[in-house]
């Protein structure tokens, strides 16, 4: 992935997630994804949009289109310098949450996803990276 290709869009206010869903929405129509799989990586990029915004203190997302051999996708990082999470595994747990949503954010975000990755460290921010790969 070439730097130049990364679109960096600040997360600070419900407007820039709205402005985000366009964008991610506009990538995975160049891509040529499915209605069904833009409405899913739609979804799971504002959610994640939503826990940076909320939990993080805001940040930022990077997208990018990524290849792998034949296979073309759409690549995700949403990042913060917020509290973290100390605990992920129960922080993926449907129903886990600690804000007073419904605790389906990051896991559902894994689920629409073809890939998910998340660190996290007490203190110093999030990072979840995903992509949703196109079918052959």
């Amino acid at each position: 992935m070439n730097d130049a290709d990364v679109k960096v869009m600040p997360l600070r206010s419900d407007e820039d997630i709205v402005r985000l869903r366009q964008a991610v929405r506009e990538q995975m129509v160049a891509l040529g994804f499915s209605l069904v799989d833009q409405t899913k990586i739609v979804t799971a990029s504002s959610e994640l949009a939503r826990n940076t915004l909320r939990y993080g203190g805001g940040g930022e997302a990077h997208i990018s289109q990524v290849s792998n051999g034949l296979r073309r996708g759409l690549l995700m990082v949403f990042s913060d310098q917020g509290p973290g999470i100390p605990d992920i595994d129960l922080a993926l747990r449907d129903g886990y949450t600690t804000g007073g949503g419904m605790g389906l954010g990051l896991s559902g975000a894994k689920r629409l996803s073809d890939e998910f990755n998340i660190t996290s460290t007490p203190g110093a921010g999030t990072s979840v990276r995903i992509t949703k790969w196109k079918p052959y």
